[in-house]
């Protein structure tokens, strides 16, 4: 798959719930949603990215990735 792809649907994910005014509640959108509708192959991936420092990756996206861990 490839990482860019991820990113760039990740970061729309991160866009939806940005505009979110509870951050702890937009960074469980982000990593239930990934949970939801993500193969488990494409949530490892995005993982292993965001563990290589997740270049690219919004903030808020990085941030629900490390504290929910969506494997």
């Amino acid at each position: 798959m490839d990482q860019q792809h991820l990113v760039r649907m990740a970061n729309s994910i991160g866009d939806f719930f940005e505009a979110m005014p509870d951050r702890q509640e937009a960074l469980g959108g982000i990593a239930g949603h990934i949970k939801r509708f993500w193969e488990p192959r494409m949530r490892k991936e995005l993982m292993a990215y965001v563990d290589a420092g997740g270049h690219g990756l919004q903030d808020i996206v990085r941030e629900a990735i490390a504290g929910d861990r969506i494997a």
